[in-house]
This record gives structure tokens, C-alpha cells and sequence, in this order.
């Protein structure tokens, strides 16, 4: 399979063929014990929309699903279309990031895919059918199997820049996916995107955060409060100076607590990781070892990671607290 750039493995059940049969089983069990219509072989009807804000109803971009609706919600609706599913957990830092975006592409599919939204600790058994690792986990099923799949909070770019080369490559096989574009191609045309934006992101999909970089902060030049595009340009800088740090900068840091410089590159490192709690940790532990410049240093290097989360993360919440104390 495939896998975006800067992403961890995919699990390690899809690297073959995933056996999605057994979850049907256990729902054909649960339809027989449901009463005579449930017997009767017809597929339960699409669950409600999601509680993330997707729509409702058997033509909802945004579906929650169990165990119980796997079978019709998932392996059955992705012989006509695109299924995404996002393995998630209420806990789960990352996924407060990637559901929104995830659920407002969906949004703007006109149908051409539908996501399918499965809570793992709920749906334990759905976790462990695709050999989930770490959350979040995006898994692509068309034609009743898994076809690719990423792990990680990805940015809005690199996701759309995934969907496309998966509904390039399934519009001939799938007719749901071309039927809802031929929708959307009769619909009125919306307003264009703000160009500025598109040429920052379509700099970041390809790689190029110089070039992402200095379009934001274009943007920030005749607009200074503009919130998204200062979001967007820390996260860049932040990818460029994760992608350049020394790849042992985590072990280097750990046998000399005294270099700043590898426990800044290890801090990166560790967010870059998804080990968000062991970053900051990090370096409230250095501010407490520190003094002067020194400090100021690491508490700027701090404050400037706590910026690429939303201010409510409760790991950000806790390190303001840690960092408070360290100072005081």
C-alpha cells in the first residue's frame, strides 16, 4: 500500500487481504436475534449521523458505525462507492485534529465518498479486525476491502491530495463515485477558493515548504490578523524544521541532558512522533534545569509547540500547568 509522506506505518493487518467476514457474521447473529425482519436477509437500514456533525441518513457524508452495521454501513456501501473509515477515540488528541477535516471533506464529496466513523473503544473488535496500532487510523475500503491507509494527523493538503489519487484510481469501478461527480458538475458552480491559500497548500502537497512558507506569509503581510493563515504557517515551519533535525536527536538527547540544541531537535522529533505528552514533558524538565537565556530559550521553543494544537487539547492544558510551575 501507499502511505503518505510523514506518516507512520500502515497496520500491519492490511499489508494483505483483510477478512471483513467475521464482523458480518456476528451482525447476521445479531439480526436473527432481532426478530423475524431481521431474519429475513435484508441488509439493517444506514445508521444516523455522526455525533462529529456529519449528516444523517443512508446518503449522509458522515455515518457513525458499529459492529452491528458494519457489514451494510461499510463492506456493502463500498461496492457502489469510496468508503473512508476513521478509527477514533474520544481520548485521542490527534483525532480531535483529524476528524473536523476529515468530516468537512466528506461535506464537500458531493457523495463521491462517504466516512465512516468508528468509535474503537465502543467497537473494540472493528479495531482488531484491521490490526490497529495507534489512533487515528484511516482506512480506504472499496469493492469490500481495505485498498490503502495512513495513521496520524496528516495535514488538510496531504488528505485531500490521498483522496484524489484513490478516487482517480477507483471512478471506473466504483459508479457511485462518478454518479455523484456528474451530480455536482450540473449543481451551480461556488465561488473559488482563496488563491493565496490554494497556492500555499498546493506548495505544502508537494513538498515545498519554502515555497508554503512564504505564501502564508505573504498573506500575514496584508492581513496580520489572519488566524488561519498564522495557524497554517506554524505548522509549516514546524514541518521544515522536523523534516531537517538529526534523526537521532532523541538518543543524543537522552545521553546528554545538558545539549539544548538535541533537546529542542528531540522535542521536535517526539511531536513529529505523535509522542506529544514525552515532548513537552521534555522540555518543562529542561526549563527546571535551566536559568537565564537558557530558559528563555526552551519556554519560547515550548510555547511555539503548544501553538501547532488547539488551545482546549487537554496535553497542551496540562504542560501550561507543568511550565507554570517550572517558572514559579
Amino acid at each position: 500500500m501507499t502511505q503518505p509522506r510523514n506518516t507512520p506505518g500502515v497496520p500491519a493487518a492490511l499489508s494483505g487481504a483483510v477478512d471483513l467476514s467475521g464482523l458480518k457474521q456476528r451482525a447476521e447473529a445479531s439480526q436473527q436475534q432481532a426478530g423475524p425482519s431481521a431474519a429475513s436477509g435484508e441488509a439493517p437500514p444506514p445508521s444516523g449521523g455522526a455525533g462529529g456533525g456529519g449528516a444523517g441518513g443512508a446518503g449522509g457524508a458522515v455515518i457513525d458505525v458499529t459492529e452491528s452495521s458494519f457489514q451494510a454501513e461499510i463492506v456493502e456501501r463500498s461496492m457502489n462507492t469510496l468508503v473512508v473509515v476513521d478509527l477514533w477515540a474520544d481520548w485521542c488528541g490527534p483525532c480531535k485534529q483529524l476528524s473536523p477535516v476529515l468530516e468537512k471533506l466528506a461535506g464537500e464529496a458531493n457523495g463521491a465518498w462517504v466516512l465512516a466513523k468508528v468509535d474503537v473503544d465502543a467497537n473494540p473488535r472493528i479495531s482488531q479486525l484491521f490490526g490497529v496500532q495507534s489512533i487515528p487510523t484511516i482506512v480506504a475500503i472499496a469493492g469490500g476491502q481495505p485498498v490503502d491507509a495512513f495513521s496520524g494527523a496528516l495535514p488538510e493538503p496531504e488528505i485531500k491530495q490521498w483522496l484524489n489519487k484513490l478516487l482517480d484510481a477507483l471512478r471506473d469501478k466504483l459508479p457511485g463515485i462518478r454518479a455523484a461527480e456528474e451530480g455536482a458538475a450540473a449543481e451551480p458552480v461556488e465561488e473559488p477558493e482563496d488563491e493565496r491559500f490554494t497556492e500555499a497548500e498546493d506548495a505544502f502537497a508537494r513538498g515545498d515548504l519554502a515555497a508554503a512558507e512564504a505564501a502564508y506569509q505573504r498573506i500575514l503581510d496584508a492581513e496580520p490578523a489572519n488566524e488561519q493563515a498564522k495557524a497554517a504557517l506554524n505548522q509549516v515551519r514546524f514541518a521544515a524544521r522536523a523534516a531537517e533535525s538529526d534523526a537521532s536527536a532523541i538518543a543524543k538527547a537522552d545521553a546528554d541532558p545538558a545539549d539544548l540544541d538535541a533537546q529542542l531537535a528531540a522535542a521536535d522529533q517526539e511531536v513529529a512522533q505523535q509522542q506529544v505528552e514525552a515532548a513537552f514533558a521534555r522540555l518543562v524538565d529542561t526549563i527546571r534545569r535551566t536559568a537565564g537565556q537558557d530558559r528563555d530559550r526552551v519556554r519560547e521553543h515550548l510555547v511555539g509547540l503548544f501553538e501547532l494544537f488547539d488551545p482546549a487539547d487537554d496535553r497542551v492544558a496540562k504542560a501550561r500547568r507543568d511550565l507554570a510551575g517550572a517558572l514559579f
